[in-house]
């Protein structure tokens, strides 16, 4: 019985040849259900159908139908068809091996899904962005998006072969990771409902039976069990042959190769890396066509047969060359898309606010009305005793304003001397940093000017010499460089005046004049400013300063004291927020603080991002309120934005906005006219709600 089951596995093989003009087993009810289909959008999604039932054995079907759903989704303005269109080319690009197009594929897909309500094609996607993961063998991440994509599959939505699918992903990253037990709970959870599910035979995905049997048996490989193993690999290929899974089998067989090499069985390792390299060139499936190359490479090259081992070789290099860097996957990581939902829920909160204000209102007036006309009924028989009241209730009204204009103007002196606190507050924030950065100035002229000095002593002895005249090269040599040194004086000079001028200017109580001023160089130096300060007060802290400046902003008329404030004090809360989520000790995790600037029609733009913990989205609206914080009492008054927002919205005509999404980031963005901006007339509270 031994020797017939691989001759009966030979005789499966065989068939495997015809796969090239094969087809899914679903296949064939899509086309007859797109034949028949009426309306455009009925149409989007099956071709998005038709594209997913041939992604393990055509690729060019794949690209063929997903272009067409695509172009007809957004003709019609379908953005649900649109999604799952994407996502299916987001599954082929990764087959073939460009993982960060596959990823920004993905995202673009994944703003869609959300958009148009589509969980089911939303944990689809996820389970595509984990698998990116997977094969880059970052199993952390890999193992979030699987998680994620369970939850909505176990809510109702999607069928069962695409929860066996996360299941079966799951206990692969466990695999990845070494974590056996683990990995046995999700694949036996997997192959179980493979045997119980009536509908895993209905879906456009097919049946992911190859796909479980193969992951049970590298398993069994792991746990040392290698007879086992190749059971379970010899019943996944079986298995992929009626679903044309041409994928499964070629990992099959790359399993089978890798387990007969590990057991010292050359031949039969070739044999099997050979097909598992034709099945992977036929799709292309680059990531196996790399591992069966590089295997076959090693084994011809222990057998010292030159011809083969340069032909696999070539072949290992070429895929190897078709795949990108797997760090910019991670730097993919950083791109920051907008969250769908999120907005969505703050439009709906919005119009029940709306509601209910309406609400409030009407019965106000309702009351307003029933309560005058009780006044008017009333009226008549309580005249004199209604105007003794009222004279009572003027005198005490009298007094009451009295005393509450007492505490206006009281309040009004608190107030700005709290205004004046934070203002000088600002100007110690930066103390620290200007001792850095004059530092580097004073350093450069001190040493300059002894090096001059040494070099006129030089001077004066080589010129009382009888012999100098007769070498005015090297006395004119000496003088250039004696110049050259005093004019690098003049610059740090100049340097340190600079930033000594702008303190200056900073300190100043009163408003201050418009000056023109380059503002990517004001921007940069406030950054830096700021952050040599926060070093000072925590020298362990570290961030990454990620300044993109566009050279269109030029010159701007600004009053630099007071747009030097508002940066100080929006530096100054992005470098606390990267602080605090510093100190919870996430894995991987590098503080950032980016600053931006860029010319927009007629205003200019500076943006300041941070990738801290983020601002809640019901406090969004309350940032700039006066005396509003969420730092510690002893961290901060509460004034920072508050002063922030008034100087740039009324001593410079520009907007003060926020965007944040909690636990990722937050972003400050500053707008500034191009034209001349009014003069600064005071100080006053923005709106309670932005």
């Amino acid at each position: 019985m031994r020797k017939l089951l691989p001759i009966l596995f030979l005789g499966y093989c065989t068939f495997f040849s015809g796969w090239s003009r094969a087809q899914s087993p679903q296949t064939a009810g899509l086309r007859a259900a797109l034949s028949q289909a009426r309306h455009d959008t009925t149409r989007v999604l099956l071709l998005a159908d038709l594209s997913a039932s041939f992604r393990y054995s055509r690729f060019d079907s794949v690209l063929w139908y997903a272009r067409q759903g695509l172009q007809l989704a957004r003709r019609i303005g379908y953005a649900k068809g649109e999604g799952r269109c994407l996502s299916r080319l987001g599954i082929l690009t990764s087959e073939r091996g460009n993982l960060p197009q596959a990823l920004r594929i993905d995202l673009q897909a994944l703003q869609l899904h959300e958009q148009s309500h589509d969980p089911e094609a939303t944990a689809r996607t996820l389970n595509q962005m984990g698998l990116l993961y997977h094969a880059l063998e970052d199993y952390r991440p890999a193992l979030s998006y699987f998680f994620r994509a369970k939850r909505i599959y176990e809510q109702g939505f999607g069928d069962d072969s695409q929860l066996i699918s996360v299941l079966t992903n799951l206990g692969a990253s466990y695999e990845g990771r070494h974590q056996l037990d683990s990995a046995a709970y999700f694949l036996n959870r997997a192959y179980d409902l493979t045997r119980r599910s009536r509908t895993v035979h209905q879906s456009c995905w097919g049946n992911p039976r190859p796909y479980v049997l193969r992951e049970l048996g590298l398993l069994q490989a792991s746990l040392g069990r290698p007879v086992q193993a190749l059971a379970y690999y010899r019943r996944s290929a079986q298995a992929a042959f009626p679903e044309n899974d041409r994928r499964s089998a070629c990992r099959a067989y790359q399993y089978m190769a890798e387990l007969y090499h590990q057991r010292q069985q050359p031949d039969s390792s070739v044999y099997y890396a050979r097909k598992a390299l034709a099945l992977g060139q036929s799709l292309p499936f680059i990531i196996g066509v790399v591992r069966t190359s590089q295997l076959l490479t090693e084994a011809f090259q222990r057998q010292q047969r030159t011809d083969s081992t340069l032909k696999y070789m070539r072949i290992m290099l070429q895929a190897e060359d078709s795949l990108y860097n797997p760090q910019r996957i991670k730097q993919l990581d950083a791109i920051g898309f907008a969250e769908q939902q999120r907005l969505r829920e703050l439009e709906q909160e919005r119009t029940q606010f709306e509601a209910r204000n309406r609400l409030y209102i009407l019965a106000a007036v309702l009351g307003s009305l029933l309560l005058l006309a009780l006044l008017l009924w009333r009226n008549n028989r309580l005249q004199q005793r209604a105007n003794a009241r009222l004279s009572a209730l003027n005198q005490e009204i009298t007094d009451q304003r009295d005393s509450l204009g007492r505490m206006l103007h009281e309040l009004k002196i608190t107030q700005s001397q709290l205004v004046l606190r934070e203002k000088m507050a600002s100007l110690g924030e930066l103390m620290a940093g200007v001792a850095h950065e004059i530092q580097t100035p004073v350093n450069n002229m001190r040493d300059l000017a002894g090096i001059s000095v040494d070099l006129v002593d030089s001077l004066r002895r080589e010129l009382v010499k009888p012999e100098a005249v007769e070498e005015p090269d090297a006395v004119a040599d000496n003088l250039q460089t004696l110049g050259q040194y005093q004019q690098s004086i003049v610059r740090s000079s100049q340097r340190a005046a600079s930033i000594v001028s702008g303190m200056l200017e900073y300190s100043r109580s009163s408003p201050g004049p418009h000056q023109a001023t380059d503002v990517n160089a004001f921007v940069e130096d406030y950054l830096r400013l700021t952050y040599h300060d926060t070093r000072a007060k925590n020298r362990s802290f570290y961030a990454a300063l990620l300044p993109t400046l566009d050279p269109a902003v030029g010159s701007l008329s600004i009053i630099r004291h007071d747009l030097g404030r508002a940066l100080i004090s929006l530096f100054t809360n992005a470098f606390y927020a990267v602080q605090q989520r510093q100190r919870l000790g996430q894995e991987g995790y590098i503080p950032q603080v980016a600053v931006s600037t860029r010319k927009v029609d007629s205003h200019i733009e500076i943006r300041v991002r941070d990738n801290g913990l983020g601002i809640a989205p019901e406090l969004l609206p309350n940032v700039f309120e006066r005396f509003f914080t969420t730092k510690a009492p002893e961290a901060g008054t509460g004034l920072g934005l508050a002063l922030s927002y008034d100087l740039i919205t009324k001593g410079h005509g520009g907007t003060l906005t926020v965007e944040s999404q909690q636990g990722e980031y937050t972003e400050f963005i500053i707008t500034l006219p191009v034209a001349a901006q009014p003069s600064f007339a005071g100080l006053a509270a923005p709106p309670a709600a932005r």
